[in-house]
């Protein structure tokens, strides 16, 4: 080769290697600031909708993708059973209320038969210490002078004081009996009680089971996986359709090796796949403490002899700050590239 040329292709062959270690080394400058990921995707707390009650569906108020307000009506079923039911425990509730207001009124009118009883008894207990006090004066009476008082009278004392006693004894015995009416009348005031709070609770759960037939949005978002139509027979646990909030969240499974420096708070550029165009920011809301693979279901065994080391995916949470107009548009699952300002 002539030595002119040779010498002219090694200067464009050092140019060209100087060039190439400085973009090296600028791109290098600038990536050092930045931690990306293409394992990340849009994340969400969807709420899957499932009935509280079995019934047959009669009507069904949305469509699929279509935006509902918390509160809102979504699914109405039949509440024929559950008005049924509603009437039978209102009608029990009714008899509880009666059977209260019975056992109230008896126990009234066994308190005044006790007070009448004890009233009852100071009368006898008067009279049988008057007629007492009688025979005891009439015995003295005999005592002192035998012609003033006759044996005729001192019977007719001694038999009036002993049938008091009698009566006065008698009456004691009635308010003992009257007490423990009184007490058995309370016990079933009591029962009746506890019968009426029984069928006002199951009165209770007959509005909450008839509530259930209108089935309703638990927060703002739109419709998805809409699987019921009306006839369709209902039970609890099974999904009619689920509600996607607009509350949404980037979840991006770096590397262990990439979170040296990544911390909550930094700034986060998100390219979503569905919408290139549009140029979304966030920031780290934080750092799962695990890898992923340790809460798998069937988490991997590494005790073995042939052990490989592979580097773990943790699950970093980002939070999407804008634009606001395009948020709605993003759904759960959706691919997306993060990329972390770690360095300022």
């Amino acid at each position: 080769m002539d030595p002119r040329k040779r010498r002219r292709f090694l200067l464009v062959a050092l140019v060209v290697v100087l060039i190439v270690a400085a973009a090296g080394v600028l791109w290098w400058l600038h990536a050092r600031h930045y931690e990306s990921t293409d394992d990340a995707y849009v994340d969400a707390h969807i709420a899957h909708i499932s009935p509280q009650i079995a019934g047959r569906v009669l009507h069904v108020l949305v469509n699929d993708d279509e935006r509902v307000k918390a509160g809102q009506e979504l699914v109405e079923i039949d509440p024929s059973d559950a008005q049924s039911r509603l009437a039978q425990a209102e009608a029990l509730e009714s008899q509880a209320q009666a059977q209260l207001a019975q056992a109230q009124a008896n126990l009234s009118v066994r308190q005044a038969d006790y007070e009448q009883t004890r009233a009852s008894a100071r009368g006898a207990a008067a009279q049988a210490s008057n007629a007492a006090q009688d025979l005891e004066r009439y015995r003295g009476l005999q005592a002192r002078m035998p012609e003033a008082v006759a044996t005729q009278q001192l019977d007719q004392a001694r038999t009036t004081a002993v049938n008091a006693a009698a009566q006065y004894e008698s009456v004691n015995k009635q308010i003992g009996a009257a007490a423990a009416q009184v007490k058995a009348a309370e016990t079933a005031v009591t029962g009746a009680e506890a019968a009426l709070k029984s069928a006002q609770s199951q009165v209770q759960q007959a509005q909450i089971n008839l509530g259930y037939t209108r089935v309703q949005a638990p927060e703002d978002g739109t419709v998805a996986n809409l699987n019921v139509a009306v006839g369709n027979a209902v039970a609890p646990g099974s999904e009619m359709l689920a509600v996607v909030p607009f509350n949404v969240w980037v979840t991006a499974n770096f590397k262990e090796t990439q979170l040296r420096l990544m911390k909550p708070g930094q700034p986060v550029d998100i390219k979503v796949d569905a919408f290139p165009d549009i140029a979304f920011h966030g920031h780290v809301d934080s750092i799962q403490r695990g890898a992923g693979q340790a809460f798998a279901v069937l988490p991997a065994q590494n005790a073995t002899g042939n052990f490989v080391k592979v580097v773990q995916r943790v699950p970093v949470k980002i939070i999407i700050d804008g634009p606001q107009d395009a948020l709605a548009r993003l759904g759960p699952g959706m691919s997306v590239a993060p990329r972390v300002h770690v360095r300022p």
